[in-house]
């Protein structure tokens, strides 16, 4: 086993970066992307990319070539030729980036050969999440001028429209930034677990997908620049206490599949002994009753086990009458579940800004009807897939014990930076959550790095190279050191936000127990119930003490606080 293979899963190399240094600005230049974009070492922009999504909004990864470059001290400039494939056209787009003492700009021009296919292409800002509570200024293509803020809680739509410039206040700097050649709009990108706000074309109310054309080359720009700035102002700071937290029951996802072959080799469960079973029961699909039967035979045999039901339902009749059959199914078979997490199988599927919502029964009336018929249950609602889903569609929290979302760190990039950075969102997340689910119990439902079902499209993407891939079916690193290493993270930044269960990983599959995340999830719900004395993610690592157990991992590719690479100890 090669030493990238243990700590990634795959031989696949990350990105090459480089550290560019202009005057009293610095940044990475990375696959024709800026990351980090700091002034004096104070990060002012997280990241500008030319990127180009499918219809189903995977990132399409662009053949790149540098053309020319100059640096010097004063000035750091290059010229890129980036080419986009799609099964039918190419885009072929030249991408110059230029640097200086008090501002940088980026510029692309391209043109279509064939009819390109996209949900969106062009340039996307990336706005740190530090900047929650900072005043910003927008101008409007009409010439107005928009005081406001970068949004505390995350905010389910676009907080900035129509956006021409925006210029917000932080750390001692206004810093400005100006877009050219299409109608900008910025989406609180948090709520997909990216550390940041995004400004970006083209505006979600128009039709999706579009067509780029030969007919019609574009032209696109972004530039920054900034200027001292000592305005004083009340920054936004939440720090949860966690004096009376208590670390949250794991659970393991599983599908009636799986339960079969667990059935046959109940040892693939006590690796990590957990203490909940969550069953996925998808009764839209064929042989309900054959699921339930094989869930119910497993309970049998794992008496110790507490078993939730996570159901999905079609709703295409009244309620109370599927759920009447569902658990008229459920008591023939002997299935008692412990809770029952209700979601419309059209939610399982993301609706946008301006986008028409699917047909479907209220969520008041679908829940009273779950009060009804599971009143013997723990009953919650929310969503089988991620925070902006439950965020834009809130479930009635006055019927529920419960209410639960998933999470994935590879939606809008799958580097291994940008993975681990949506650890320092978790917070964000679930403060938002909070504030919608009031005194409910929160759960937090399968969460694995690799995307068990894709929201935006029709289906996760392949990843047949093993590489790091947005919203990939199957990521590598989930059962090597880094997955050790994130889950330790994320169980982290959870901590402080008192949740009751949580779900890091399925039973079996590309997202099942493997590897280095048995040991992490091992220790974690062997801390079950446990007071949590500390929780603090800070310089790449995550330290957590629970109990008295100390854990201790490094978040990072390079050693430190005497951990290897990726490395978490216990004590």
């Amino acid at each position: 086993m090669t030493e990238a293979v243990r700590l990634y899963g795959t031989d696949v190399p990350p990105a090459v970066s480089e550290r560019i240094k202009v005057g009293r600005l610095s940044f990475t230049l990375e696959e024709g992307a800026l990351r980090h974009i700091c002034v004096d070492g104070t990060e002012i922009i997280r990241g500008i990319a030319f990127l180009v999504r499918d219809g189903d909004w995977g990132t399409l990864t662009p053949k790149l070539f540098e053309v020319s470059r100059n640096f010097d001290a004063e000035r750091f400039s290059v010229i890129l030729k980036a080419g986009f494939d799609t099964a039918n056209a190419t885009l072929e787009v030249s991408i110059l980036i230029d640097a200086g003492p008090a501002g940088l700009s980026m510029r692309a021009e391209g043109l279509p050969k064939g009819t390109f296919e996209t949900n969106r292409t062009g340039f996307s800002v990336l706005h740190p999440a530090g900047l929650a509570g900072c005043p910003v200024a927008i101008i409007h293509s009409d010439g107005t001028t928009e005081a406001s803020t970068f949004p505390t809680l995350i905010d389910p739509w676009q907080p900035f429209m129509d956006i021409i410039s925006m210029t917000h206040r932080a750390n001692g700097l206004a810093v400005s930034c100006a877009f050219e050649g299409d109608t900008f709009e910025t989406e609180d990108q948090r709520q997909w677990g990216d550390a940041s706000y995004k400004t970006y074309v083209r505006p979600l109310a128009l039709p999706w997908p579009y067509f780029l054309t030969d007919a019609e080359p574009f032209s696109q720009s972004v530039s920054i620049d900034w200027v001292q700035d000592n305005t004083q102002f009340h920054a936004f700071c939440d720090k949860p206490t966690i004096s009376k937290m208590a670390f949250p029951e794991t659970a393991i996802s599983l599908t009636a599949h799986d339960a079969s072959r667990l059935l046959k080799h109940p040892e693939d469960i006590v690796q990590v002994s957990p203490q909940r079973l969550l069953c996925h029961l998808d009764a839209t699909a064929n042989e309900i009753s054959k699921q339930i039967k094989t869930f119910a035979k497993l309970q049998a045999s794992l008496p110790e086990l507490i078993f939730d039901l996570e159901l999905i339902c079609g709703f295409d009749k009244d309620p109370l009458i599927e759920l009447q059959n569902v658990q008229s199914t459920m008591l023939a078979a002997g299935l008692k579940p412990d809770s029952v997490l209700i979601c419309p199988a059209v939610d399982r599927q993301s609706t946008p800004p301006g986008s028409d919502w699917p047909s479907c029964p209220p969520l008041t009336e679908i829940h009273k009807a779950s009060a009804a018929v599971f009143a013997d249950c723990v009953r919650g609602g929310g969503m089988v897939s991620f925070f902006p889903e439950l965020n834009r569609k809130r479930p009635p929290v006055e019927l529920l014990d419960f209410v639960s979302h998933s999470l994935c760190p590879i939606v809008h990039a799958a580097d291994d930076i940008s993975v681990m950075e949506t650890l320092e969102t978790i917070p964000h997340i679930t403060r938002t959550a909070r504030a919608i689910m009031g005194e409910a119990s929160y759960r937090i439902g399968p969460s694995t790095i690799a995307m068990r079902l894709n929201p935006y499209g029709q289906r996760t993407i392949l990843n047949h190279d093993r590489s790091r891939v947005c919203m990939a079916h199957d990521d590598p690193r989930h059962g090597a050191v880094f997955g050790g290493a994130y889950v330790i993270g994320l169980a982290c930044a959870l901590a402080p936000a008192g949740v009751a269960v949580w779900t890091p990983s399925e039973l079996y599959g590309p997202r099942g127990l493997k590897g280095p995340l048995n040991d992490a999830i091992a220790l974690l719900a062997s801390c079950a119930g446990e007071r949590v004395q500390k929780a603090m993610l800070i310089n790449g690592t995550a330290e957590l003490i629970i109990g008295q157990t100390r854990i201790l991992a490094n978040l990072t590719s390079e050693p430190q606080f005497g951990l290897l690479p990726y490395e978490f100890k216990a004590t």
